[in-house]
Formats: structure tokens, sequence, C-alpha cells
């Protein structure tokens, strides 16, 4: 064999593999030239670069040595179709890479085995809402590519020489060397992106394979059993206590981090929430236990575990109890309010597990209510802040207490917009140009202008509900919790501890006196500390046991850590754990002080304890969840199972629903349902309605087909559920005319009419049936005057002008 010919093939190889490093570098220097436009700034830009280049070449290296054999072997059958197969193999992970860095440049963390714990609706509502698509948007994605053919084309005509790959190999054992003695290079911001996701997603899935629930068992059969007066009231001593049983009002404020309240780095923008802590019992050394909303309600809710890719991503959900369904079981009215979508982040799902009466979503406020105004892309979150609080209020006197409201606000996200918004900047600037004690520059406060307003307008919104709320009767028997799902993501972090940072109030006119603390709690010590307080001081239902994740708020004035807090900063991974006066992440070890800054230590001897926490952890979360651990089935008050299938049912659903999504296996079960293979199509509607129960699409054709088979009355179940759901959705209330039509209960169908006119559903075939139904019930009066209203707006309309004439 040639020598010469195989040195050849190894230059082809080694041009490909140098092409490819030099464009990872060149999207390192992409991603800190962004950060630095956007204000963001870069400690040591050269030293950066440096880090970065050395873990390009790391990466570049991996991938190298996994690609060569099969070059070589590609290259046996033909040099020209393995180089054009690599080219286009080493294009696809270049675009990789990039896509990777925009999310961190969107997010600011780098993604990884979070990936896996979100669906592509998920995905692409969480992406259309933190990005604004153009030409120029996609423009990178394509340049990045062209670059690399461009190299590779140069680096063959000029890189073939023993020389100088030689110097390149001295350079690659340099970097090497330098990789191992200095261990900072590893440090998350500096490591490559699709490293980064290739590493994050092996250790999900070693986890996973480490704490397979075969391989775990406890010595209690329910680890986290309890009596419940283990839990102790810390909060009576700070309450007057009267005979009546307290409201309840939980407000979680989306990307409220404790950064922006009182006298911290970023405040200022926050005057009311400023205002509230000298009248509350405050924690300012307080935390979430996860980086993303999707672990707040399980958290601050039920103390509960985090399940594998977080709690709501369970299905079925693992037994348990929770503030809802406790005070659901002592009398309260329970209710949760927000403006997007509850299915999103499948909070839905825990909500209705735990029967609560009334959810409130965008599906339910109509059109006195202002949505946010679509982004360029067609995508708007929901009602903002203000509209949220306004239709809370108007639902509260639907019936009477005590009550349980739970309120998430939405505004302070990405794209930050928000009614009104032009009046906040503008009060933004004044802020900038008047407030002395600012500790933002001027350019921090004009790269993130709309942040800052979009705290103030979500402050505000807060204020204008407290102010509302005072003025009603009961606010002198109302408890108010408030806590920050998590910080917020777009603004830099200090440290790794700032992420989880979030403050937490309660206030109540019954106070004794306020107090702060700067002990450390955290979301799982709410609920415990709340039923603490109302089993102990109200008539209630006696608890005899309790399974909390955490032993309820530490009201210690001192700094002090008595928890140990594992963390999951994104679904699927816990790689952060507060143990004493210590934080863990992600391998690194740091100090936190009293002002809760971190630093940086090497401690052997603790980084061992806490690994050997963080182990324990991870094994009992796992424990709890896969086995159904957390609390026995006879303790669930007030649950309320999903739709369970037998094994025929669970074989038919896996065959049919092979690598379909949702809205595809709807139209699935649509095929079967008009192919008179009608329980087939309900059993497929259930399996959707099991992960998303608000599909009105679903919920309806399931009603449809139950009415075909005239169970009239399991199908009008059904479609008021939908109505209930979705009051303006139109099909739903066709539906049940339709239904009152066949099974003659006309009165029924004129009233679900009047129903879906009132919420001004304007579909001329609802005016039709209502005219028949009135025809029926020998109303002509009113039959009549539903079709002169319907010629008003159709004149020409052949089927209304027919029936006109068939009523006389």
């Amino acid at each position: 064999m040639d020598t010469n010919q195989e040195l050849k093939k190894s230059f082809s190889y080694g041009y490909l593999c140098l092409s490819m490093l030099t464009v990872f570098w060149l999207i390192s220097l992409f991603e800190i030239v962004a950060k630095s436009f956007t204000g963001i700034e870069i400690t040591n830009t050269f030293l950066t670069l440096v880090y970065k280049l050395i873990n390009d070449l790391t990466t570049t290296l991996v991938i190298s040595l996994i690609g060569l054999p099969i070059y070589f072997i590609l290259n046996l059958k033909s040099e020209k179709w393995a180089n054009l197969i690599f080219k286009i193999l080493f294009t696809l992970i270049v675009i990789g890479q990039f896509a990777l860095t925009k999310y961190h440049l969107t997010t600011l963390v780098n993604l990884g085995a979070d990936f896996l714990g979100y669906s592509l609706d998920d995905m692409y509502i969480t992406v259309t809402a933190s990005e604004s698509f153009s030409i120029l948007y996609f423009v990178p994605f394509i340049l990045f590519p062209v670059i690399f053919w461009w190299i590779t084309k140069y680096f063959s005509k000029t890189f073939q020489s023993k020389k100088r790959y030689q110097i390149s190999g001295i350079f690659a054992v340099v970097c090497i060397l330098i990789k191992f003695i200095l261990p900072e290079i590893s440090e998350i911001g500096y490591q490559n992106k699709l490293a980064y996701f290739t590493n994050d997603i092996i250790r999900f899935q070693k986890d996973q394979s480490e704490f397979d629930a075969a391989k775990l068992t406890y010595k209690n059969e329910y680890p986290l059993l309890k009596p419940a007066s283990e839990t102790p009231d810390v909060l009576a001593p700070f309450f007057n206590i009267e005979e009546e049983k307290p409201n309840i009002v939980m407000i979680i404020v989306e990307g409220l981090g404790d950064e922006f309240i009182g006298k911290n780095a970023n405040r200022g923008f926050t005057p009311y929430l400023d205002s509230m802590i000298p009248k509350s019992l405050y924690w300012e050394n307080f935390v979430s236990n996860a980086g993303r909303t999707f672990g707040a309600l399980p958290s601050i809710l039920g103390s509960l575990p985090y399940g594998n890719k977080g709690f709501l991503e369970m299905n079925p959900l693992p037994a348990h109890s929770s503030l809802i369904s406790i005070l659901k079981s002592n009398g309260y009215n329970t209710a949760f309010y927000c403006g997007d979508e509850s299915s999103f982040d499948h909070r839905v799902n825990f909500l209705e597990y735990n029967n609560i009466d009334n959810i409130v979503d965008i599906n339910k406020f109509g059109a006195s209510y202002k949505m946010t105004e679509k982004n360029e892309e067609g995508f708007s979150w929901g009602y903002p802040d203000a509209e949220i609080f306004k239709k809370t209020l108007s639902e509260m006197d639907t019936k009477k207490g005590p009550r349980l409201d739970i309120i998430m606000t939405l505004t302070n996200h990405e794209p930050f917009n928000f009614p009104e918004k032009e009046e906040y900047l503008r009060k933004v600037e004044h802020i900038k140009n008047t407030n002395k004690n600012l500790s933002l520059s001027a350019s921090e406060i004009d790269t993130y202008k709309d942040i800052y307003a979009s705290l103030l307008y979500t402050d505000h919104s807060i204020q204008t509900f407290m102010e509302n709320y005072a003025k009603r009767p009961d606010y002198k028997n109302t408890i108010f919790v408030i806590t920050g799902d998590h910080r917020l993501i777009p603004i830099e972090q200090k440290d790794k501890l700032c992420r989880f940072h979030v403050p937490l109030y309660i206030y109540s006119p019954m106070l004794k006196k306020a107090e702060s603390f700067k002990s450390v709690s955290s979301h799982w010590d709410i609920t415990p500390s709340l039923l603490s307080f109302l089993t102990n001081n109200y008539k209630m239902n006696k608890i005899e046991k309790t399974a909390w994740m955490s032993t309820g708020l530490d009201t210690e004035k001192r700094f002090r850590n008595i928890h140990s807090i594992p963390i999951m900063q994104n679904k699927g991974v816990i790689n952060d754990l507060i143990y004493k006066d210590y934080l863990y992440s992600n391998g690194e070890l740091f100090k936190i002080d009293e002002n809760f800054e971190t630093k940086k230590i090497s401690d052997s001897e603790m980084m061992q304890t806490i690994e050997a926490n963080m182990l324990e952890a991870k094994k009992l979360n796992a424990y709890l969840t896969q086995k159904n651990k957390i609390i026995p089935k006879y303790l669930q008050i007030y649950s309320k199972a999903n739709y369970e299938f037998t094994k025929e049912e669970l074989a038919f659903i896996k065959k049919e629903i092979q690598g379909l999504n949702n809205d595809q296996i709807f139209m699935k079960a649509r095929d079967f349902a008009f192919n008179n293979q009608r329980k087939e199509a309900r059993t497929l509607c259930d399996y959707i309605l099991n992960e998303l129960p608000n599909y009105a699409d679903v919920r309806t054709l399931k009603g449809r087909t139950l009415a075909w088979d005239k169970d009239y009355k399991t199908a009008e179940k059904e479609l008021l559920e939908v109505v209930k759901r979705t009051p303006y959705y139109y099909d739903s209330y066709l539906a049940l005319m339709d239904i009152y039509w066949w099974s003659e209960q006309d009165n029924k169908g004129i009233e679900i009419a009047k129903k879906a006119l009132k919420n001004e559903i304007k579909n001329p075939e609802l005016g039709i049936k209502l005219a028949k139904a009135y025809q029926r019930t020998n109303n002509i009066a009113m039959a009549k005057r539903a079709i002169d209203s319907m010629l008003k707006k159709q004149p020409n309309n052949s089927e209304i002008l027919k029936l006109k004439k068939e009523i006389k």
C-alpha cells in the first residue's frame, strides 16, 4: 500500500477536523461578542477565548477519534464519498454547536439533559416567546456552515505538509496538558456547548440506570412519613388567632429573584414589594427548589420530590397530599389563576389530581380582558399580570370562604411584553435619572430596560390587587404568601446561587409584628409550616401523618441553614445542593456567607460529605417517585385519579400512537369515530386527556361519540366539562345542542344556547339550532326573533331563509 497515499488520506481527514475546530472557535468568538453587545460583562475576554479554544480543541479531538475508523472504512470504498459524508456530518455538528450557543445566549445556561424533559410543543412555545425570528436570525445558521466548507477548501490547498501537522499535534498536546493543570478551564462557562450537552445526557442516563426502581430499597417503606406533630408551628407566635379560618392567597411571581428586591444589587424597580418587607414576615435567604417554573407548584403546594424530569411530568402522578387537597377536605374553596394555558408544564394535571375547585386560565377570560399583544411570530403567553389579578378578584365572590387562591403571574418573562409598556419604559427612565440609590449603571439599565419595565408593571399589578383586596370585608382575615418561582434568566447571574434566590413574604392584617429572617429555607418549607399553623390553631380535621420533603420554615433571625436542599435547576438535572453554609453545583464547591454571597473553595472532606448527601438525595427522589412511596394511598385526601386503562387498551394505545404527537393521535381518533369504531376513538381520547385535560376538541369528540351511541347522559357530562374548561369554544355548545335535540330536552338546549350567546359565541349554526328548539317548544315568537337576529348579520343565508319560511 502506498504510504504517501495513506498520508494524504490522513491529511484529508485532518483538515476536516481542523476546519471544524476553527468554526467551533469562531462560534465561541460570536458568543463573546454577542454577550458584550447585550451588556454582559466578560471579565477577561482574552483568557475566556483561550479557555474556550482549549475546550473546543478537546471536543474536536474526541469527535475526530470517534469518526476516524469510520472515515477510513469509507475511504476504502471511495475517498471522494468519505470526504463528502464527513463534510456533511461535520456541517450538522457545526449547526448543532451554533444552535446550542444560541440557546445559551437566550437563557444564559447551557442546554443539557433538560432537553429530554420538554415536549416539542413546550420547546416551540418557549423559543417563540424568547426569540424574534427574522431573516437575520437564520443568517448565522447558514453562515457558519458556509465558513466551514470554505475553510476545508482552503486547508486542503495550504495545509498538506508534515511540518504543519506536527505543529498542530504539539499545540494539541500543550492544550490538553494546560486543561489538566488548570481545572478552572472545565468550568461550565468555558465548556464547549456540544460537549456539555452530550456529557449531561450521558450523566442523566447513568443516573437513570443507577437509580432504577428495581435496585432501590429503604428500611422504611415510606421514608418521608412521620407524625404531623413533628412539624413545629413556627408561625403562631407572629399572629393574632381568630376563631374563623383565614383565607390563604398565594402569589407566585414569575422570575422574581431576591436580587431585585430591597437593598440588593438590581434594586429600584419593585417599590411596592420593597415597602412590604417591613410589614411582613420576610425570609431574605430563601430559595426555590428548581431553576424553572416546572418545579414551583409541586414544591410550594406539596413539598414534593422531583421525579425523573420534574414531578409534573410524571404520568400517572404518585400518591400524595398537598395544601390544596388538605384545605379542600377542611371546607376551603380552592382556586388557581394564571393567564396562560394551565396545561403548560402539566400544571392542570397536578391541580386536578388534588381536586381543585376552579382553574382559571387563558380559556376563561373573555372579551372584557386584554391579552398581551402577539409578537412577530404570532405568539402571546396570554393575559398579563394586571388582567390576571382583575380576573381573580372577579371570581372570588362566586363562592364564600374560607378560600385558598393560588395566583401565578406571567409578565416577567420573555418577551417582556405587556399593555402600556411605553409608560413603564418612561418610568424606568425617570428612576434611572432621579434615584440616587441605584447600584446599577445607566448602561446596565438601558441594556435590560424591557425587563426593568416589566418588573415595575408586575410590582404595580400586585399593589393594585392588594389595595383592591384591602377593601373586601374578609381582608382582615387573610394571609398573603408571596414568592418568586425562580430568578429570571436573561439578566446575567452573579453566581451559581442567585438563580434560585427568591424572596418569601408572609403578610397579613392578622400579624402581631413584622420580622425579617436570615435563616435559609426553601419552597419545600411553605406548605408544612402553613398546615402546621392552621391545624394547631383552627378547627381542622386532624392530620395524623405527613410526608413532606422538608421540615418547615426556619424563623431564626441569624444566618444559618438547618435544611439539606437538593435543587433541580432544569428538568432531569439534580446537580445542585445547599448543605449547611455550602453550595455544591455541578461538581464545584462554594462557601455561602451571611449575605448569601458565594466563594469557590477547595475542601476535599466537605466535598465528600456533600457528594454523599447528593447521592442520597437522588436515591431518595428516585425511590419515592418510581416506587410510588411518598404516602400510602389510604392517606390521600381528595385526590382524583387519572383514566386507568386495561392491558388490552394499553396494547391498543401503544400500537396506534407510535411516533405520533397528540394532535396526530386526535386525528386518528377522529378517523376511528367516523368509521364507527367509537370505543377505540374514546380510548385514544382518554389517552390524550390524561396528559392534556383541557384539549377541547378531544373532549368534544369523545362527547359526540357517546351521543352517537345514544349515551346522552355521559355525553352531556363530558360536553358540559368542555364548556366549564373552555367557555369560549364554540363546538362544545353545538354538540350539546345536538344532544338535547336528539334526546328531546329542548329547554336545556335553549339554556345552553343562551349561555353560548352570553359568551359571545358567534356561529350561525348555533342560532339555527336555537330557533329550532324554540319552534319545538312552541315558542314561535322567540324562534322568529332568533331568525331575524341572524338575518341582520347574514341576510342571504339560504338555510336561515328556509327556516324562516317553515316557522309561521
